[in-house]
């Protein structure tokens, strides 16, 4: 086995980076499409339902009813934005996507608070998107639980009066109950964009450094200068590190970048170690770097390794666990994911984000990611190898 001489490998790096300072659309690609995707997944993805907007149709007209409907508005959680007089005009409000849920208080519902019995409040929700349904539906039930206590304290009181009036002191009819309190770790206030941003980084990391590696090498192609690499003294591993090299440091500098933009401009908080991001990112560097490196040995023009790049980048993106949980997949592509390096890197810089996971949580994503990474690079370089010979 020959070892390279990196004097040979440091010029090849030499030289793409001058390709990269010379031509102005490729800093362009480097830094302007990373900055947009993070601003816009960072504020336009996101999830979070701040005020739901609703319809009230108020079959009752009693005070009882006018009281849930304020305890609805005093929430914060919804703003309601029509009165309805008919049921069809419900249908209508939701077909045209104008609220997102109806509130319809039944005939009788004052009269069996007054008596004490069960009432009953019927909410129609919008369940095309079911995320916002199920945060709607979460918020309603919160909004009527404090009503019903409201009711409950004051039904009690007045039964406690009405026992002690002219006999002596009052008489105690409270009955155990139990108080859940929650409290939410990691991300407190259940802003979805910090679980979205720092797969946003995972993402543009995946797709530059996969597309990059496999353009250079087939950008030598096209324009004819790959022959002339083979006849020179440079021996493919040389020329296959001088080609990986400038674009590992390219995602490094990507990871610096949307690190601080992130903690910067959309305020995620950062509780894990710099040190360990930083060797979680060399290790999946190992991948992309990998299969961009093997894309370019089977594709002969620039646009084909384009779309092999998509690919192969959006099924991973998908099995990644980046928008939908790993968890409620189907078993069998849950076991396939654990092929993707993605999904490792995933929940590595969630957990550094978020939890302040070290190396001791984070050790059998960083091994699983090691041996993805030699296998696929070693795997690679062979191709590379036999291609250039």
């Amino acid at each position: 086995m020959q070892f390279p001489k990196w004097e040979r490998v440091f010029e090849i790096v030499r030289k793409e980076f001058r390709v990269v300072v010379r031509d102005p659309r490729l800093r362009i690609v480097l830094i302007v499409p990373p900055i947009l995707q993070s601003i816009i997944f960072g504020f336009a993805v996101n999830m979070d339902v701040e005020q739901a907007r609703i319809g009230w149709h108020d079959g009752d007209g009693t005070p009882q009813s006018r009281e849930l409907r304020m305890a609805f508005e005093g929430s914060g959680s919804f703003l309601l934005t029509h009165h309805l007089q008919q049921d069809a005009e419900a249908n209508l409000l939701l077909n045209r996507g104008d609220v997102d849920a109806i509130v319809r208080v039944t005939p009788g519902f004052g009269r069996a608070i007054l008596r004490g019995d069960t009432a009953s409040v019927q909410m129609l929700i919008d369940g095309a998107n079911s995320n916002t349904a199920s945060i709607v539906g979460e918020y309603a039930r919160r909004a009527i639980s404090g009503y019903s206590h409201q009711v409950q304290v004051v039904q009690q009181g007045q039964r406690i009066l009405a026992r002690t009036q002219g006999k002596g002191p009052p008489v105690t009819l409270a009955l155990p109950s139990v108080n859940a309190q929650s409290r939410v770790w990691f991300n407190e206030n259940l802003v979805s964009r910090n679980y979205f941003v720092p797969g946003v980084v995972v993402n543009i990391i995946a797709l530059v450094t996969l597309m990059l590696t496999a353009l250079a090498i087939v950008r030598e192609k096209e324009i004819g200068t790959m022959e002339q690499l083979i006849v020179t003294p440079i021996q493919p591993l040389e020329l296959m590190l001088g080609k990986t090299i400038p674009f590992g440091l390219v995602g490094l500098f990507h990871v610096t970048m949307l690190t601080i933009l992130a903690r910067a401009l959309f305020g995620v908080p950062f509780r894990g170690s710099l040190l360990v991001l930083y060797i979680a990112s060399v290790l999946f560097l190992l991948t992309t770097l990998g299969v961009g490196l093997f894309i370019s040995t089977m594709v002969r023009t620039q646009q084909q390794a384009m779309m092999a790049t998509f690919f192969f980048f959006f099924p991973v993106l998908l099995l990644s666990g980046f928008a939908f949980p790993i968890r409620s997949m189907p078993e069998i592509v849950q076991w396939a994911t654990y092929l993707n390096p993605v999904r490792y890197f995933m929940e590595i810089v969630r957990g550094l984000f978020l939890k302040g996971w070290g190396v001791m949580e984070l050790w059998p994503q960083l091994l699983a990611m090691g041996v993805l990474g030699c296998t696929v690079i070693l795997a690679s370089a062979s191709r590379f190898h036999k291609r250039l010979d």
